[in-house]
C-alpha cells in the first residue's frame, strides 16, 4: 500500500511538527517529528484509512505535549472524534499518578488496553513500537550500552515489554504484515541484548 498524501494528512503533519517543535528523540540526535512521520509511513503500509494515518502522526501528542500547546480538544476540533479516540487508544493514561506511577505498572496498563482497543489502534501501536525498536537498535549498534542511560527501564525490562506487546499483537492481528514487522524488530533487539 502506498501512502496517498491528502490535505488532511498534510495538516496533521503540520500540527504534529508544531506540537513537537524543539523536542528530540531519546538519543538526542533526531528531531522528534521524525518519529511520528515514520509511524505514519509504517501505518500507511498496513491501511489506507486516512483517520488512522492522521492519528499516527498525532499519536504522541497527548503523552508528550502540554494540552495548552495542542491537546485533546484541538485534535477533535481539527480532525474529528474518531481521530481523537484513536490517539487516546494508543496513549498511556496520564491519570492516576502518571508519571509517578512505576514503569512496570504503566506498561502493564498499556498491555491491558492493547487487548481491548480497536484494531486500528493496534496498527498504530505496532508502527510506533517497530520504529522505536529500529531506532533503539541502531543507537545500540552505534553507541553501545550507554544508550540505556536515556531510558527509564533496563535492557531486560525493555525486551520483556516489547515481547509482551508482540504477543498481544499476534493475538489481535494474527498473521499480518504488522505482526511480522514487530516480531522482526523484537528479534533484532533480543540479539543485541543477549
Amino acid at each position: 500500500m502506498a501512502l496517498t498524501w491528502t490535505p488532511r494528512i498534510d495538516r496533521a503533519l503540520q500540527q504534529a511538527a508544531q506540537a513537537h517543535a524543539g523536542q528530540r528523540r531519546k538519543s538526542g540526535a533526531a528531531p522528534y517529528i521524525s518519529h511520528p512521520v515514520a509511524v505514519a509511513l509504517l501505518v500507511s503500509e498496513y491501511t489506507a484509512d486516512e483517520d488512522v494515518i492522521v492519528a499516527a502522526l498525532l499519536h504522541d501528542v497527548l503523552e508528550d505535549v502540554p494540552p495548552e500547546v495542542y491537546g485533546a480538544r484541538q485534535i477533535e476540533a481539527d480532525f474529528g472524534p474518531r481521530v481523537l479516540e484513536l490517539v487516546r487508544g494508543v496513549s498511556e493514561d496520564k491519570t492516576a499518578g502518571w508519571p509517578q506511577a512505576p514503569w512496570l505498572e504503566r506498561k502493564k496498563g498499556y498491555l491491558a488496553r492493547l487487548r481491548e482497543v480497536p484494531r486500528e489502534c493496534v496498527l498504530i501501536s505496532v508502527a510506533d513500537k517497530t520504529h522505536n525498536l529500529h531506532s533503539l537498535c541502531a543507537d545500540l549498534e552505534q553507541q553501545g550500552a550507554e544508550v540505556w542511560d536515556h531510558f527509564n527501564a533496563s535492557a531486560e525490562q525493555t525486551l520483556w515489554f516489547q515481547r509482551a506487546v508482540a504477543e498481544v499483537v499476534r493475538l489481535r492481528l494474527g498473521e499480518h504484515r504488522a505482526t511480522s514487522d514487530l516480531e522482526v524488530a523484537v528479534g533484532r533487539l533480543a540479539g543485541l541484548v543477549a
